[in-house]
C-alpha cells in the first residue's frame, strides 16, 4: 500500500450501495468499453455469408466463455444466476437473429450491427419505470460487448488478467460488468469494490450487499483520478470515498471505523430479541428478499421471517415464464430454510416494465407502465400465468407457515377475484390428486391511493395488509420517481401521506388483521419512531436495516411515538415536518444515528 505522500487527498461522493468500512490499496481495472465503425460489404452476398459466419461464431465463443465461468459457481448463488441470465439473452433468436437480418438486408459488418441492437436495446430499458429493471440494460450491454470483443480479436478478458489480487485491496473501475464482479467475488484479497457508474439496483451493488462487501457506486471520474497502489479509504454507509487521505484523515477514517465495528458487534448482541418498546409494544421485523441465498444473511441479521418475497424476479430475463414445478421448488426451498419461520409471498408483481425476456420488453411496451397492466391486474388478465403459481405457493405451503400476498389492489372487486383464483387453484389441485394447504392467509398489498382510502372496506376481506411505501409516495403525490426532474417530490414526511398511512392502520386494526410496511420507509431509521407511534404490527427491509431498527424499538416508548405522531401531523409544511422529524430523533437517538 502506498503512502499518500505529497498528493492532496481528494474526496468523491457516491452511493452507498453496501455498507462497511475499508482502509487499502487501489486495484484499478481498466473496462473501458470497445467500439468498431461501421464498414460496409462490398464483396457481395459470399462476404456477407462469411460476416453471419463471423458474427455466429462470435456468439458461440461468447456462450462458451460464459458457460466456462458458469460453471465455477454453486448453481443456487446470485452469481450463477446472473450468468444464466446472460447465457439465456445470448440464446435469445432475436437478438442473433436480428443482428443476422441487419447483416443480410443492409450489407454492413457484425460489429456494427450489435453496436446497433445494443442502442437500441438500451433505449427500452432505460425507459422503464423500474429502477431495477432500468438497471438490467447492463445486461444487455455487456452480452453486447462480449460479442463484440470476440469479433474484434480481444483475448478472453474473464479472469481479470489472471492477477492474484493483493490482501486489503479495494477494486476501483469505470463499470464492472456481473462476469467481472462474480470473478472478484472469488478473490479472497478484494475488501471494497468502488465504480464510477451504476446505481443501488445495479448487479455490482446487489451481489456486494448479498457478500456484505463494502461497495460505493456512481463516483463519477474516480477511475481517472486513481492508479493501482494508491491509497483509499472507503465508506458503503456514506457512499464517500478519499483517494490519497493525510495522516489525519487516516486517523479520524480508523476511528471512525473502530466505531463502526464496535456498534455493529452492540447490534448483533440483540439478535435473538425481540424488538419490543419500553412500554411493551412489540413490533416484527422482517426481511425483504428475492433469492433464496439471501435467507441465511437475513436470519443472521435477525429476520423473524419473510415479509416480502418478490417472487417476479426469480423469473425474468429468460425465454418463457416458469411452470408449475419451477415455482414450487424455489417456494419449498424458502420455507424449509426459514425453519418454522413465516414468509409473505407477493404474487407475480409482472408487466408492462417487468417482463420475462428482453424481447417481451420491447414488445409489450406501454405509454405509462406505472399505471399500466401490472401487479394483480396482470395477473388477472393472464391466468395461464397466474394459476400456475397459485397452485405452486398452495402446495408449497404443506412445508410452512405462509401468507400470500397481492399487489397492485385498487378495489375490493380485485382482492375478490383473486381470491376466487385461489379457489379455481385449489380445485385444480384436488383433482389432480396432489397434496396442499387450504387455508392459507390472504393479503392485500397497499400502494395506491384508491386502496389506501378504502381500507376499511378491504380489510373486511382478506387476513392482513402490507404497504409498499415506494410507491404509494408515488401514487399520493402524482409524481414519477424515476424522473429527475421531480424526484425531490419523494417526501414520505408530506401529510398525505401521514394521513394515509394512519388510516390505512386504523382500518385494520378495527377489523382485527395485521398491517406491515415494506418499502423503503420500513428501514430507513429515520422513521422507525413516527412507525412505531402510527401503530404498525410489522415492518419488513433489508437484512442488513434490522439490528439498527430494532435498537431503536426497544429504546423507544410506543406511548410518546404517538404523542409524538399528533406533533407531526399538525406541521404545516413538508419541510417543517421533516426538521421536526430530524431533531426529534437526533434528540432520541443522535448516538445511534450517527453511525
Amino acid at each position: 500500500m502506498t503512502g499518500t505522500g505529497t498528493q492532496a487527498a481528494v474526496t468523491f461522493r457516491g452511493v452507498g450501495a453496501s455498507p462497511g468500512m475499508v482502509l487499502g490499496s487501489a486495484y484499478t481495472l481498466d473496462r473501458a468499453r470497445v467500439s468498431a465503425p461501421m464498414r460496409h460489404l462490398s464483396g457481395g452476398p459470399t462476404e456477407v455469408q462469411a460476416e453471419k459466419a463471423r458474427l455466429k461464431s462470435a456468439v458461440a465463443l461468447a456462450t462458451e466463455q460464459l458457460d466456462r465461468l458458469h460453471r465455477r459457481f454453486d448453481p443456487r448463488s446470485d452469481q450463477a444466476l446472473i450468468l444464466e441470465t446472460h447465457l439465456l439473452m445470448l440464446k435469445d433468436p432475436m437478438f442473433l437473429g436480428e443482428a443476422l437480418r441487419l447483416i443480410e438486408q443492409e450489407a454492413i459488418n457484425a460489429e456494427w450491427v450489435v453496436c446497433r441492437l445494443v442502442a437500441r436495446f438500451k433505449s427500452a430499458f432505460t425507459d422503464m419505470e423500474n429502477d431495477y429493471f432500468r438497471e438490467r440494460y447492463a445486461d444487455i450491454e455487456y452480452i453486447g460487448e462480449r460479442v463484440l470483443r470476440n469479433l474484434l480479436g480481444y483475448r478472453d478478458d474473464l479472469e481479470l488478467d489472471g492477477d492474484d489480487i493483493p490482501s486489503g485491496s479495494v477494486v476501483v473501475a469505470r463499470d464492472l460488468s456481473p462476469a467481472d464482479v462474480a470473478v472478484l467475488l472469488r478473490k479472497s484479497g478484494v475488501e471494497g469494490i468502488v465504480t464510477d457508474m451504476g446505481a443501488k439496483t445495479s448487479h455490482v451493488a446487489i451481489l456486494a450487499r448479498a457478500r456484505g462487501l463494502p461497495c460505493v457506486v456512481g463516483a463519477a471520474n474516480l477511475s481517472n483520478a486513481v492508479h493501482r497502489g494508491d491509497l483509499i479509504a472507503l465508506d458503503g454507509q456514506q457512499g464517500s470515498v478519499t483517494l490519497h487521505p493525510s495522516p489525519e484523515d487516516i486517523e479520524r477514517f480508523q476511528e471512525q471505523r473502530h466505531r463502526y465495528l464496535a456498534f455493529g458487534q452492540s447490534l448483533n448482541a440483540l439478535k435473538e430479541l425481540p424488538a419490543c418498546s419500553e412500554d411493551g409494544v412489540r413490533v416484527q421485523l422482517m426481511g425483504n428478499t428475492e433469492h433464496i441465498d439471501h435467507l441465511s444473511s437475513l436470519l443472521d441479521h435477525g429476520a423473524e421471517g419473510i415479509g416480502l418475497f418478490r417472487t417476479e424476479l426469480l423469473f425474468l430475463d429468460r425465454q418463457e415464464l416458469p411452470d408449475e414445478e419451477e415455482h414450487f421448488e424455489i417456494y419449498r426451498a424458502a420455507i424449509e430454510a426459514l425453519d418454522g419461520r413465516p414468509a409473505t409471498f407477493r404474487t407475480l408483481d409482472l408487466g408492462s416494465d417487468k417482463m420475462p425476456s428482453a424481447s417481451a420488453a420491447l414488445t409489450e411496451r406501454e405509454p405509462n407502465p406505472a399505471l399500466g397492466l401490472r401487479g394483480l391486474r396482470y395477473c388477472l388478465r393472464h391466468r395461464d400465468v397466474f394459476i400456475p403459481q397459485l397452485k405452486a405457493l398452495l402446495r408449497a405451503a404443506c412445508h410452512g407457515p405462509m401468507r400470500i400476498l397481492f399487489p397492485m389492489i385498487s378495489s375490493i372487486d380485485e382482492l375478490i377475484v383473486g381470491k376466487e383464483c385461489i379457489a379455481e387453484a385449489r380445485a385444480q389441485l384436488e383433482a389432480e390428486g396432489k397434496p396442499f394447504c387450504a387455508d392459507i392467509p390472504v393479503g392485500a398489498m397497499i400502494e395506491t391511493p384508491a386502496a389506501a382510502w378504502s381500507a376499511d372496506k378491504l380489510a373486511r376481506a382478506c387476513d392482513f395488509f402490507s404497504i409498499g411505501t415506494n410507491d404509494l409516495i408515488q401514487y399520493v403525490l402524482a409524481f414519477d420517481r424515476q424522473n429527475h426532474q421531480v424526484a425531490h417530490l419523494y417526501q414520505p414526511m408530506h401529510v398525505a401521506v401521514v394521513r394515509a398511512l394512519e388510516f390505512v392502520v386504523q382500518s385494520a386494526h378495527a377489523a382485527g388483521i395485521p398491517v406491515a410496511v415494506c418499502g423503503e420507509m420500513a428501514g430507513d431509521p429515520l422513521y422507525t419512531f413516527l412507525l412505531l407511534g402510527i401503530g404498525f404490527d410489522e415492518l419488513s427491509m433489508v437484512g442488513a436495516q434490522i439490528p439498527l431498527v430494532k435498537r431503536l424499538i426497544r429504546a423507544a416508548r410506543a406511548q410518546e411515538a404517538r404523542d409524538f405522531l399528533d406533533q407531526v401531523k399538525g406541521c404545516d409544511s413538508v419541510e417543517q415536518c421533516e426538521l421536526l422529524v430530524q431533531e426529534e430523533m437526533a434528540r432520541r437517538f443522535g448516538k445511534w444515528l450517527d453511525y
